[in-house]
């Protein structure tokens, strides 16, 4: 049997396979199991590695990555694509593609017909909050309906992030133990991220006396001043990303993996930006760069440079 697993879901497709690999007794695995990288691969090395004899197995798994992207057009790919066909019965070869795979190639088209595909596309909505659920199970614990929601809020659809959230969640609990959105919001939620996106609110807001207390928590958090000034650019710029994808009327979800952020601070952001004036967010922006220039050069103390820009801001 031939297969190719292909889709964004890195974490599913990385359970199928650990699931054709627990095919073979942990003993055997590494004498019936051969991975190959497709960056690097060779019809000789692929048919060596697909013709060896399994041993104390009726059959072999030749796992190979990214061949689709990186065989080259021409005579490469119909090199592959005309030895899968002799591909012996006893060998299972998996395609696992990380990226998007191009449709029109020889090498998809010749698997579309005579391959199993598997494409793991993210979980989105009530499949996703089952499968949550489900995972929080099978750790041993109960998670609250509310909770469940908070963590994909924050999380966003990244399987390996939920899991390793969960994980971190189910241990804090113990076994037997219920999550809670409190347990989501001590464990997952980013204290300082928190203050900044408070801080950002009043800074739209001009209240000025909040929007100083909101910087002298930062502060107490441990942050330097002209690290502060950073993350607040960093979030103007997720600001002026978020309003123009919101302009195009695209959806949150697909705006965070747009600006690489999760789906919570995007929604978050989208609050925020409706605080500010047209062109206001460029001109703050601007202005972080002109007083960080100078907090470098020495013609102003960064604490005394962020609360005058705070001052502005507010004005």
């Amino acid at each position: 049997m031939i297969y190719l697993f292909h889709g964004a879901d890195e974490y599913q497709r990385s359970q199928a396979l650990a699931r054709m690999r627990a095919d073979f007794p942990p003993d055997l695995a590494d004498l019936n199991v051969s991975t190959l990288e497709g960056r690097k691969l060779k019809i000789d090395t692929l048919a060596m590695a697909c013709e060896a004899m399994p041993f104390l197995s009726d059959k072999r798994l030749v796992i190979v990555s990214d061949a689709l992207k990186h065989t080259k057009a021409g005579k490469d790919r119909e090199n592959l694509r005309d030895y899968l066909s002799q591909v012996p019965p006893a060998c299972d070869v998996v395609f696992v593609e990380s990226d998007e795979v191009d449709r029109r190639s020889i090498l998809f088209t010749y698997l579309k017909k005579s391959a199993t595909i598997e494409e793991f596309i993210p979980l989105q909505g009530s499949e996703l909050t089952r499968w949550v659920a489900e995972r929080a199970k099978a750790l041993g614990v109960r998670l609250e309906k509310d909770a469940s929601q908070r963590l994909i809020e924050f999380v966003g659809s990244d399987s390996w992030a939920l899991v390793n959230e969960l994980d971190k969640l189910a241990s804090y609990v113990g076994r037997g133990g219920r999550i809670s959105p409190a347990d989501v919001d001590l464990l997952v939620q980013d204290g300082q991220e928190q203050n900044l996106f408070s801080f950002i609110d009043d800074l739209s807001a001009r209240n000025l006396g909040n929007a100083l207390r909101g910087a002298r928590r930062l502060l107490d958090d441990g942050q330097a001043p002209t690290y502060i000034m950073f993350m607040l650019a960093r979030q103007m710029r997720v600001l002026l990303g978020v309003r123009e994808l919101s302009a195009q009327r695209r959806r949150p979800d697909d705006i965070a993996t747009e600006l690489g952020q999760r789906p919570f601070v995007v929604r978050k952001a989208m609050e925020q930006v409706r605080g500010f004036a047209a062109g206001e967010l460029e001109r703050l922006h601007d202005r972080l760069l002109d007083l960080d220039l100078a907090t470098k050069t020495g013609r102003i103390q960064p604490q005394v440079a962020l609360e005058l820009f705070v001052a502005e801001a507010c004005r």
